[in-house]
């Protein structure tokens, strides 16, 4: 952690100073230094702020303090850390310090000063203190504070990487956007195979056309790994601390061409003003593909490697975001596909994605649709069982399953859900749309009902 904290906090340039006084290095010399930074997240719904810096010697500290702390207490704080390195190399001279009588080290003077210079009351909230633009000085180095800057929390790439197959990272960001952050892909090289070149470490190209948040590698990456680095950023151009993250295995080469590629012929442009264009498909949760049944009766035609998770998401998301479509409804859809897979994918295309669980089970329905098109005015998650017994607008069919009590206890067992999402037309918000999604039943012996409307 320590490490990453390190190298994160290193990502953007920074000289360290040698003046401790601000007076006549400050904001009004004409030639102020570059400072470190030190990143300060702060988030009036919690008790707490986390500040982080790394200190001269290279090592990163991460501190969280009560935001209603005086701001002395906390400089104390930082103190006594930025004090223990200095601790840590002492303790190897300590024989010849008692030699000498020598005192110990004293702690570094920590002190945090406003954008124009003036030191900052010990009285002052941590809350209040530990603005933008603030100026923390340890010693002899500074840092310029950085409150809330955009932040990476999460970044991932798929475990399957097919060539002529977008790869779409999932990342969250705090106080930015995906669709303001930056992105530069790079691509495995291999050193040659020589005897000169055997011992040497594997490095990193730029890919071309690797600076859009979607990637599709071509089959000359087929067997080589790619490297994502991401710079958070939001609306205003602020950007945070960049993160990289690199793929787990090589490119793999595609399936070639696809079923569905003929029919993206019609799909390459999205629907124009007045149209909507949608598309819903059942796409066979895991669980269920992953069954004796599965293998041997429903689908003996698909090799085992055509079942498998990984493989089968590369092309839904190709076959989906090829649709160019405006509204996209999908049944049996696992928790974690939604959340990992296709909703970070289809937000890198321009849709938002809602889920809804089914009734104990792990897997259930998800709603897309274009937001530059759409905007959600609600949503409603129904479970059929429940409604039935409990939906006034339901006592016609609850008096028509009465005489069959067999009947009435099997429907009460599905677990099915209804999932509604009613949308407003962002060009004409008079125009709304509801959107019902249901997978209703489906039996090996019996018919399958699925219904989106």
């Amino acid at each position: 952690m320590r490490r990453l904290l390190w190298w994160t906090l290193r990502a953007l340039p920074g000289l360290k100073t040698g003046r401790q006084r601000l007076g006549s290095r400050g904001p009004h010399s004409s030639v102020p230094p570059a400072m470190e930074r030190a990143v300060v997240r702060c988030v009036p719904a919690e008790p707490k702020l986390s500040v982080s810096f790394v200190l001269g010697d290279g090592s990163a500290r991460h501190m969280q303090r009560d935001q209603a702390e005086p701001l002395g207490r906390a400089l104390a704080r930082i103190a006594n850390n930025a004090g223990k390195g200095s601790a840590k190399a002492a303790k190897k001279s300590k024989k010849a310090r008692a030699e000498s009588g020598a005192p110990p080290p004293p702690l570094p003077t920590v002190c945090l000063f406003s954008p124009d210079g003036q030191a900052l009351a010990e009285d002052v909230p941590n809350a209040e203190a530990w603005q933008d633009g603030t100026v923390l000085q340890i010693g002899e180095t500074r840092y310029r504070v950085e409150r809330n800057p955009p932040a990476l929390t999460e970044l991932l790439l798929p475990r399957s990487l097919l060539a002529g197959f977008p790869v779409c990272p999932k990342l969250r960001t705090e106080f930015g956007s995906p669709a303001h952050c930056l992105f530069r892909w790079y691509q495995e090289q291999k050193p040659e195979p020589t005897v000169a070149a055997a011992a040497a470490a594997t490095g990193w190209v730029e890919a071309p056309e690797g600076t859009e948040r979607v990637f599709t590698p071509s089959n000359a990456h087929i067997g080589l790994r790619l490297k994502l680095v991401c710079t958070p950023g939001n609306e205003l151009r602020r950007y945070g601390l960049a993160r990289e993250v690199e793929s787990v295995g090589p490119v793999e080469a595609g399936p070639g061409a696809c079923t569905f590629d003929a029919r993206h012929l019609y799909t390459k442009k999205v629907a124009g003003p007045g149209l909507i264009r949608t598309v819903t498909y059942n796409i066979l949760a895991d669980i269920y593909a992953q069954t004796e049944l599965s293998r041997t009766v429903l689908y003996p035609y698909c090799a085992p490697y055509s079942l498998e998770l990984d493989y089968r998401q590369n092309l839904l998301k190709k076959e989906l975001v090829g649709y160019s479509a405006d509204i996209i409804c999908l049944q049996e859809v696992d928790k974690s596909v939604f959340t990992d897979s296709l909703g970070p994918a289809l937000d890198a295309f321009g849709l938002d994605g809602l889920f809804r669980l089914k009734e104990k089970q792990h897997e259930g329905l998800a709603t897309f649709y274009r937001r530059d098109k759409f905007t959600l005015l609600s949503q409603h998650d129904i479970a059929l069982n429940q409604a039935l017994l409990e939906d006034p607008l339901q006592k016609e069919l609850r008096d028509q399953l009465a005489p069959y009590p067999e009947v009435q206890e099997k429907v009460q067992q599905r677990s099915s859900v209804l999932q509604v999402s009613v949308l407003q037309s962002t060009s004409d918000p008079s125009r709304k749309v509801c959107v019902a999604n249901t997978h209703l039943y489906w039996h090996p012996k019996g018919n399958s009902c699925i219904c989106s409307l």
